[in-house]
């Protein structure tokens, strides 16, 4: 008899929801969580927070310093360069396998993922977008068909969502974003592992005006921050 799985903790649930304002800007790089407000915010007490800020500060989205507690992770230029050429190198071995290997169901799974995205960029909807863009990267990394690569790959992704769904926010990315998508998917269903391997590349790098895009919406993103903490 199969049985469902297992509902999540409720500090996976607090974990998820914690990182999801991390994302979306609401807490801020440098910005300290307070156990006791988020608690009273969540209505839970402070153990399952506990718990999620320690799974937090395990993924590098929170730093838990001696008498200031948790902290939300700040990165510097140079370290978030450093990172994204990783998550290139990561999704282009992704793309790489995923051209040979890719099932048929995988590559319907994979459209499908594509055409929402589309939905989501016709609404000028970047937080949709993102969403939907995360699920786009996911099926990508299923059909690669290699476990291990797939979980570095989901654990770097995710310790980049803040700043690859700042980019989305950059004037046209959206649809860069879309177009870049279209070429790996074709390159992918064509079964061409160099060419899907390259586009990947190409699409998660951030260099050039890309990446002085990314910072300047960076600073813009800390000082917002910073302000709201003075207020």
């Amino acid at each position: 008899m199969n049985e469902s799985p297992a509902p999540p903790r409720r500090s996976e649930q607090l974990g998820d929801e914690i990182e999801e304002r991390i994302a979306t800007g609401q807490y801020r790089p440098g910005m300290r969580l307070d156990e006791q407000e988020i608690a009273h915010g969540f209505g839970v007490s402070r153990t399952p927070v506990r718990e999620a800020l320690i799974q937090l500060a395990a993924a590098g989205l929170i730093e838990i310093r001696p008498r200031r507690g948790a902290i939300v992770a700040e990165i510097s230029a140079d370290r978030l360069c450093e990172m994204f050429e990783v998550m290139a190198e990561l999704e282009s071995m992704c793309g790489r396998l995923a051209a040979r290997r890719v099932t048929q169901e995988e590559q319907k799974l994979l459209m499908e993922a594509h055409r929402a995205c589309e939905v989501a960029r016709d609404a000028q909807d970047p937080d949709a977008y993102y969403k939907l863009n995360e699920v786009f990267h996911r099926r990508i990394y299923a059909s690669s068909h290699n476990t291990f690569l797939a979980e570095q790959a989901t654990v770097l992704h995710r310790r980049l969502r803040p700043y690859r769904r700042l980019q989305l926010r950059v004037r046209n990315r959206m649809q860069a974003s879309y177009s870049e998508h279209q070429g790996v998917v074709d390159a992918i269903l064509a079964g061409d592992s160099d060419l899907a391997a390259e586009r990947l590349r190409g699409h998660v790098s951030v260099q050039g005006e890309r990446f002085g895009d990314l910072i300047a919406s960076l600073a813009l993103f800390k000082a917002k921050g910073d302000e709201s903490r003075a207020a």
